[in-house]
């Protein structure tokens, strides 16, 4: 095979992987959309650049040669870019200063110095730069996304940076034997149409794969927290609190949970309104969230009640749950031009021998959170 034929055959691929993300891209997620956008563009220029250099002996060196490696560049910026909406990061003009210096001198020594040798070198030069590039903003986003896509997404990178780097050094040493990057005698040329065409293929389907460990994730986590607060739901809480229960059944260990109730709660929808109501609620659970001690899970069990899981005994918990109380009636409220001092009343409970259900700790924490509200409100009642 020749490095024609495989310049065509990497098009090929490049173009059958943008279809196909093409045709997937109304199903993806609104927030997804700019980044798959992106990479099909990249995949298109690429593809583009290919073309270019496979028929560069039909067109004058100096015009074609210039334009096939600023498609090929920009079509990494592209990819650069794609990776950086996926994480979310903001847009800038940086990512063309590669594409700009590195066009200038391939134009330089195609059109005014010819020469083999440093147009490879820039080349490869710019390629290695867009690749590190791409190959730090995966590895930034790794520790809040350790997807396995992700990982091989940069492994990817990496190993065509290497490439290029030996690119670079293959025509620094063996320019003089190569009569261009059509020459079929040179090993270079073969493996060069083949290697590129690794990041469309197979980096596209590890992107999809990104993309699609994302979707899982949100699913996952629109499903286990509760919608207003961003707290863990009922479904949540039940799960964790069961698999406490049993664990501390099994080893002995503390356990125990407290019911949080707003006080007053009726009245400050009635005066506000429920927009209010719901914004008050938020600044009840930010505030458990944002005082809750470590190990410790707050969640919304339902309209202004809140469980707060412990690992802890009843004197700890009791003590946690003060802690709390305090907090949420010491951040002001502000409601409009008012400010409320919101209060809670709590009902707390520890884990027993005779516990079989979780369902029998919360009924003796409702029980206590009666005698919370009985007694006065803003309080705790220890079971």
């Amino acid at each position: 095979m020749d490095p024609i034929t495989a310049f065509v055959i990497a098009t090929l691929m490049m173009l059958l992987n943008g279809g196909i993300l093409g045709l997937i891209h109304r199903d993806l997620p609104e927030g997804l959309r700019p980044a798959a956008f992106s990479w099909r563009l990249g995949t298109l220029l690429v593809a583009g650049g290919c073309v270019l250099l496979a028929v560069q002996h039909a067109l004058p060196p100096g015009f074609v040669l210039p334009l096939a490696n600023a498609m090929l560049m920009l079509g990494l910026t592209s990819y650069w870019r794609a990776l950086r909406q996926f994480d979310g990061e903001p847009e800038s003009l940086h990512l063309l200063w590669p594409v700009l210096v590195g066009s200038i001198g391939i134009w330089w020594f195609s059109a005014m110095r010819p020469d083999l040798a440093a147009r490879a070198l820039f080349a490869s030069a710019t390629w290695m730069v867009l690749f590190i590039a791409c190959a730090r903003v995966l590895h930034r986003g790794g520790g809040r996304d350790p997807a396995r896509s992700r990982r091989t997404l940069l492994g990817l990178f990496l190993f065509l940076a290497s490439f290029m780097l030996l690119r670079g050094a293959y025509f620094a040493f063996a320019a003089h034997s190569v009569a261009d990057i059509l020459d079929g005698r040179s090993w270079m040329n073969m493996a060069t149409p083949l290697v590129a065409a690794i990041l469309p293929v197979i980096g596209t389907t590890a992107f999809l794969l990104m993309c699609s460990e994302r979707i899982r994730r949100q699913w996952e986590h629109a499903a286990s927290t509760d919608a207003l607060t961003g707290l863990a739901n009922r479904r949540t809480l039940t799960r964790i609190g069961s698999e406490r229960l049993s664990r501390a059944l099994t080893d002995g260990r503390a356990f125990a949970l407290a019911v949080v109730d707003v006080d007053h709660f009726k009245s400050i929808n009635d005066r506000f309104g429920h927009d209010v109501g719901d914004i008050a609620l938020r600044h009840v659970a930010d505030t458990l969230a944002g005082h809750a001690s470590p190990g410790t899970v707050p969640g919304r069990q339902g309209g202004e009640e809140f469980v707060v899981l412990l690992d802890a005994d009843p004197a700890e918990a009791t003590r946690e749950a003060e802690r709390l109380r305090a907090a949420i009636r010491n951040a002001v409220f502000q409601a409009g031009d008012q400010r409320l001092a919101i209060t809670v009343s709590i009902g707390v409970t520890a884990a027993t021998a005779a516990d079989r259900h979780l369902d029998d700790l919360l009924r003796r924490a409702d029980q206590a959170l009666y005698a919370a509200k009985t007694g006065g409100r803003d309080r705790v009642v220890l079971a």
